[in-house]
């Protein structure tokens, strides 16, 4: 894979699912309770560019220092064989990587209503659940705003083949700063100076037969 498809890859990675604690909570994503405060001057580290060696099938989960850690169970396995084998270019190290900057990317975009941003990344029935979300806070006058301070943890969930289309689901560990206010500028819910931890899983698919590179978010849910 050329660096310029694993840097579309990172940046437009799409699509898998779960959010920030402001809404649709029983959907996206599960806190762990799990807080702290968050620590003065923290800045979120640039998501790393994927490896380029040879990935490893024998492993399905990033450790937080962004390499491949834990064994995948042998269904995982079987089922990220069956890809790698309709698509000779999928790479699993850059898969999570990328799948980490999406999740990024998609949470703080839901927060803040950017539909433009998000419409690309998810498949058109989670854009529009996510829209109608978007579409109800406005005409509250609520303002939400979130930040992924880190993604600790990446593993893959489930995988495998879906005709053509190519379906993994990824566990993520993020640690979240969550924030709603109310037309008067109120806080009604968060707290900015906490960090939460938030457990998600996120479905994405991809056709392994069309030349583009680029993965969808095509379902969300709070980990059972």
């Amino acid at each position: 894979m050329s660096d310029s498809f694993a840097y579309i890859d990172i940046i437009l990675f799409a699509m898998v699912a779960a959010f920030i604690a402001l809404r649709l909570r029983g959907v996206l994503g599960k806190k762990t309770g799990q807080e702290r405060q968050r620590p003065s001057g923290v800045e979120r580290a640039p998501v790393p560019a994927p490896a380029k060696a040879a990935p490893d099938f024998a492993a399905a989960s990033l450790d937080a220092e962004g390499r491949i850690a834990d064994p995948a169970d042998a269904a995982t396995k079987q089922g990220l064989a069956a890809i790698r084998l309709a698509d000779h270019g999928f790479d699993l190290d850059g898969f999570l990587q990328g799948s980490k900057g999406a999740f990024t990317l998609i949470t703080e975009a839901f927060a803040k209503g950017e539909r433009e941003t998000l419409r690309p990344l998810l498949a058109p029935d989670v854009f529009e659940r996510f829209e109608a979300v978007i579409a109800e806070r406005e005409a509250k006058g609520e303002v939400h705003a979130a930040e992924v301070v880190a993604v600790p943890g990446a593993e893959i969930a489930e995988a495998g083949m879906n005709g053509r289309r190519a379906r993994i689901a990824v566990r993520f560990r993020s640690e979240q700063i969550g924030v709603v206010k109310n037309a008067a500028g109120e806080i009604v819910e968060g707290d900015p100076s906490s960090v939460e931890e938030v457990l998600d899983v996120w479905t994405f698919e991809r056709d392994t037969r069309s030349p583009d590179p680029n993965w969808e978010l095509v379902e969300t849910r709070s980990p059972a």
